[in-house]
């Protein structure tokens, strides 16, 4: 799968990714401090699935109607990278199919698929 992860999420939920065979482009490793607007446009124009922390992407989907090829958000407690990572892994044995074109919010112990 191709996934764009977001600077919040971190370099190394991106390294973790590319251990798992998975292309990723990571804000934080290649376009440091690029703006939301940038990040939802690229990440639909090239075919990403977006990880992010930053609830505001919801916003640009639901009221600004932007167009994305998927976004996972996590609402985590614990924020450390391997929360983040155990997290994702679980998300991706249970639901890799139906991430793409989806809104996915991503708690420690829920994954809610939202209504389009």
């Amino acid at each position: 799968m191709r996934f764009l992860v977001d600077e919040c999420t971190g370099p190394w939920v991106a390294r973790w990714l590319r251990e798992q065979q998975h292309e990723v482009f990571s804000v934080y490793d290649e376009a440091r401090g690029m703006d939301d607007d940038d990040i939802i446009k690229k990440a639909a124009d090239e075919n990403w699935i977006l990880i992010t922390s930053e609830k505001d992407f919801g916003e640009k989907v639901y009221r600004e109607r932007r167009h994305h090829q998927g976004i996972v958000i996590l609402r985590l407690e614990d924020e450390r990278a391997a929360s983040k990572i155990e997290t994702l892994r679980r998300l991706l044995e249970s639901y890799a199919t139906r991430l793409p074109s989806q809104f996915v919010v991503v708690t420690e112990s829920r994954v809610r698929f939202a209504r389009k």
